[in-house]
């Protein structure tokens, strides 16, 4: 099979690039893009290290296709801080010491950032059922949940100061 041309909005810039059919996301990502934030864990969508935003939702890059990206909105770790400053997910896993060894942590900071979207003012046991997709093996998740519950709120108190 030959390669396909596909384009995507990738952390918000235009991205053109032929690929092969087959080729994974997170391949794409990683090898043709030089984006590395998304990690690959497990290639069966079991450990959410590879999570990114497609179009407004969560998506395990480990087993979804580039191919299947053309024309969508592709957002990444990369693509979180604005201008050198961090996003509310990546400074509540900075403030909260949501992060041991720092491999999953692509794909938590992600899965958090779209959840907040989802639920901006969550619970902890809404935090743990919509982080619950995403498997860390080392922090035990209980800062994990309070970096989340941070960003949850620094996100609400912009929001009125922007108001």
């Amino acid at each position: 099979m030959g390669k396909k041309l596909i384009t995507v909005k990738l952390n918000g810039r235009a991205v053109e690039k032929a690929v092969e059919p087959r080729t994974l996301l997170i391949h794409f990502l990683r090898e043709d893009c030089q984006l590395t934030g998304a990690h690959i864990g497990c290639d069966t969508s079991h450990c959410g290290a590879c999570t990114v935003d497609i179009d407004g939702r969560s998506v395990k890059s480990c087993t979804h296709l580039a191919i299947q990206c053309d024309g969508s909105d592709v957002q990444t770790v990369e693509g979180l801080a604005n201008a050198g400053v961090l996003h509310a997910v990546q400074e509540g896993f900075y403030k909260e010491h949501g992060l041991q060894c720092g491999f999953c942590t692509p794909g938590m900071l992600m899965r958090a950032y779209r959840f907040l979207q989802e639920n901006p003012d969550p619970t902890e046991s809404e935090v743990r059922m919509g982080m619950s997709g995403n498997l860390c093996r080392c922090t035990g998740y209980q800062n994990i949940v309070k970096a989340v519950l941070y960003a949850a709120a620094k996100l609400r108190e912009t929001q009125k100061e922007a108001a």
